[in-house]
């Protein structure tokens, strides 16, 4: 079946393809994948993030924001198994409930940082003891929130993550890119300047935040804040290029 994506070059900037680019590819497009960030180990080495986690049934929920946190804590959670467990997005959520031999008890509708929090908090009907797993460069949004609602956050560095160097060939010759990040976007800005492919999507309000902070033009923004909503409005743009060139 031929569709908008049918062909098209796209530019993955994750540091792991993955269901991205399933999507992508089952749709027809010819995935490049060209990662921005690339995910180490904090500057402790991990050391505060390990002494939470060997105390961890002194929580009673874990939450991560992304999968490479949920890769650093899979095994704590398979333990501790009273503590519950929350991800911001599908795709975390599926890495968090692998690694832990059980499922994730809360995962928003919307994937962001904001609705995390405004769902935790709405299905809280008591002060939690939270513990945060995030990236070097999080937002503290969802931390504040959860403290303005009453509940005790300790929030640990669980990874950094540091600018790739994008293809210059791959994106002369790319017909869409995609951000599914601010990270994935500085490095962009960082290497190549303002200037992208025509057809620039972000996955979410936050990501299109640093891109507009940055100078850089995106096309569009997607509704639904997820992996499949990032492609269902490519696919959008596309038609939408392709109708009107």
């Amino acid at each position: 079946m031929t569709t908008a994506l049918t062909g098209r070059r796209v530019l993955v900037t994750r540091e792991r393809p993955g269901e991205l680019a399933s999507l992508l590819a089952a749709r027809g497009a010819v995935v490049v994948h060209m990662p921005l960030i690339r995910v180490v180990e904090p500057v402790d080495g991990g050391s505060a993030l390990r002494r939470e986690l060997d105390r961890l049934e002194s929580y009673d929920w874990l939450v991560v924001t992304a999968a490479s946190g949920a890769d650093r804590v899979v095994q704590a959670a398979a333990r501790a198994r009273a503590v519950k467990l929350a991800a911001v997005g599908t795709a975390t959520a599926r890495a968090l409930a692998a690694g832990a031999g059980r499922p994730v008890d809360l995962v928003p509708d919307v994937q962001h940082a904001a609705a995390l929090a405004e769902t935790f908090n709405r299905q809280a009907t008591a002060p939690q003891r939270v513990l945060l797993a995030v990236a070097d460069r999080a937002s503290g949004l969802l931390a504040d929130e959860l403290r303005a609602a009453g509940h005790s956050v300790t929030s640990v560095e669980a990874y950094r993550t540091i600018a790739g160097t994008p293809d210059r060939e791959a994106i002369e010759h790319a017909d869409a890119v995609l951000f599914a990040s601010g990270s994935a976007v500085e490095s962009w800005v960082a290497a190549v300047g303002a200037s992208c492919p025509a057809v620039a999507v972000a996955i979410g309000p936050s990501t299109a935040a640093s891109a507009e902070r940055l100078g850089l033009k995106l096309s569009g923004v997607a509704t639904d804040h997820s992996l499949d909503g990032l492609v269902t409005e490519l696919e959008r743009q596309l038609a939408d290029s392709a109708a009107h060139p």
